[in-house]
């Protein structure tokens, strides 16, 4: 049986309103994995300061235009980007395309966000890879913050408020990030990790 008239405007607007607020709420999931300001993903996207912040309060209906420019700056599938589901999948896969890319000051570290969104706030994972070299330094996340760093090839170097560790192939670092801390590649040769971020976690005296 079809919806017609008033009933099938109702539902339209009802199902805008809903995508409407899924996508407010990928948007800023993923500018906070990224760890980008309003102001930062408006200047690699091209969209208004003030637009996004709509749009993340889910307070407009974005043009298809302004959900492209900011899939773009994102680094990720405006298909993902739109995805709406009313239950969560049993199990979820996500592509090699589809996963972003963070890269450190030097070029040299790269780390793949390969952690659920939905988590990032408070919880993070990421798939690290340093060309020899390679130091990735990181400001100081929230109080009790703890971040654990396992070696997988290679060995890293991490430094915390001038305390330094190494560690090797099956081997794992856990420190405290927040402060400043650095992760560096020491070996001579590509060196792979996996690494975890636990935010807000319980304070460590």
């Amino acid at each position: 049986m079809g919806i017609e008239g008033k009933d099938k405007v109702k539902v339209i607007d009802t199902g805008a309103h809903a995508l409407s607020g899924q996508l407010g709420k990928t948007i800023q999931r993923l500018r906070k994995a990224y760890n980008l300001s309003l102001s930062e993903l408006a200047e690699q996207s091209g969209v208004a300061k003030s637009i996004i912040s709509q749009i993340e309060r889910n307070e407009t209906n974005p043009t298809l235009a302004t959900i492209w420019r900011l899939s773009q700056a994102l680094d990720v599938s405006i298909e993902r980007v739109l995805s709406v589901s009313g239950d969560e999948p049993f199990i979820d896969k996500t592509s090699k395309g589809d996963t972003p890319i963070l890269t450190s000051d030097d070029g040299k570290v790269r780390l793949g966000i390969i952690g659920w969104i939905k988590t990032v706030e408070w919880l993070q994972w990421y798939d690290v890879n340093a060309d020899p070299g390679g130091v990735l330094d990181s400001d100081a996340h929230q109080r009790g913050s703890v971040e654990c760093l396992s070696v997988i090839e290679g060995e890293f170097e991490v430094e915390v408020a001038g305390v330094i560790q190494h560690a090797k192939a099956g081997e794992t670092l856990r420190y405290r990030c927040d402060r400043a801390h650095t992760v560096r590649n020491v070996s001579t040769k590509p060196a792979h990790a996996t690494m975890v971020c636990i935010l807000k976690a319980a304070v460590m005296e």
